[in-house]
């Protein structure tokens, strides 16, 4: 069988690439998405979604399918993993809501691809594959062709590559290497409501911050389940080693902590950790034809929980360029990582340094602690960057 033509190839079936699917289809694209497992899905449990993705959310079409699973939390509070006393809080209420048009909200994963996907399904624009593997890439100059591992050839007359972290295509495009190890490592899960510690409150995100380490917990799915993440600095990584950032190592770096925490750890999945990579962020993205997004283009830590509201930015800003440009898919490719490029370089590079405030060692947290005091909990100045619209 010779090569299949494709006006629009996508590599990679996440959030990203779904989402792209979607937006492309909405401009009236002919989309056909390549994933490589052999079911659509998300690996992990909980998601926050800030207002500059539920933003993009809205202009998918998809918000109000979202707003059945969502929980919308009313603050944010910060908390010291040690002693169990407030440092700060974001209240998320009316004011922040009239600040930047959108609520935050938090949710599973699992079900914010659903409705992506559900959303795909019924287009007649896109087409979705799955068991497809993209092993290689060929810049064709006017065009793009996927080999996938079982063999099958796509034409296409445009890439998107949305295909993580470990990237198949940004390598074709952009060889930098492996990703970054940050030494940390992360155990996540859900619990139902009922083994939650009594007195909790049920609509906050709460986060216990220690000396290279923090805890996370909020709720999901109308409150029934707790989302958990524990991420914590392993001093026995080795790159050449996957031993290390153990469930042994869990328990003793959180062992000092103050009691609702070493409550939530004793709660938490340790079936699978998550080690914690990122990339130093790279000026091109594009090939001709060919460009990335997400996690392929710009991986960040998650301490600003902006992974997945980049990428809805990206998908969304791309089928825009894509729009305006016409047949000039090169030109809207660069248009499109013009303007995100130096904007999601700037996330990357924030994620790395909130990551540094949480995580102070206990003889810099005096000084960090007196400053958080001071702010006021609806001072939201500087999330207006990250939060607000932009043009």
């Amino acid at each position: 069988m010779g090569p299949r033509k494709i006006p629009f190839l996508i590599v990679g079936g996440g959030i990203g690439g779904l989402a792209t699917a979607l937006a492309l289809s909405r401009k009236g694209r002919l989309v056909h998405l390549l994933e490589k497992d052999d079911e659509f899905g998300e690996i992990g449990a909980g998601l926050q979604l800030a207002p500059n993705a539920s933003r993009m959310l809205d202009r998918l079409g998809v918000l109000g399918e979202i707003a059945k699973s969502a929980v919308y939390p009313k603050r944010l509070l910060w908390m010291d993993a040690i002693s169990g006393d407030p440092l700060t809080a974001v209240n998320l209420g009316e004011k922040f809501q009239k600040r930047y048009g959108y609520r935050y909200l938090v949710m599973h994963r699992t079900d914010l691809l659903n409705v992506l996907l559900e959303a795909c399904r019924a287009s007649d624009f896109i087409t979705l594959d799955s068991r497809k593997r993209a092993v290689s890439v060929e810049d064709l100059g006017d065009g793009v062709q996927v080999c996938c591992a079982d063999g099958s050839v796509y034409d296409g007359s445009a890439l998107v590559a949305a295909d993580g972290l470990w990237s198949t295509v940004r390598q074709f495009v952009h060889d930098d290497g492996d990703p970054v190890c940050s030494t940390y490592v992360a155990y996540r899960g859900t619990i139902p409501i009922t083994q939650f510690p009594e007195g909790a409150p049920p609509e906050e995100m709460m986060l216990w911050t220690g000396p290279e380490m923090h805890f996370v917990r909020y709720p999901l799915r109308g409150r029934t389940l707790y989302n958990q993440v524990a991420v914590f600095r392993s001093y026995r990584y080795r790159p050449d080693s996957d031993d290390w950032g153990t469930p042994e190592e869990l328990d003793e770096h959180f062992a000092g902590t103050c009691a609702v925490v070493r409550k939530g750890i004793a709660l938490i999945d340790r079936s699978r950790r998550w080690p914690m990579f990122d990339r130093l962020p790279i000026a091109n993205w594009t090939r001709n034809r060919i460009t990335l997004l997400g996690d392929a283009a710009h991986p960040m830590l998650q301490y600003l929980a902006q992974g997945a509201c980049q990428a809805l930015e990206d998908a969304v800003t791309l089928a825009d360029y894509v729009d305006r440009f016409g047949e000039c898919v090169d030109q809207a490719f660069l248009a499109y990582q013009q303007i995100r490029a130096s904007h999601t370089a700037k996330v990357q590079h924030a994620a790395r340094a909130f990551g540094e405030l949480w995580h102070r060692r206990p003889e810099e947290l005096p000084r960090r602690n007196r400053l958080l005091a001071q702010r006021a909990h609806d001072d939201y100045i500087e999330l207006d960057w990250l939060y607000g619209a932009r043009e």
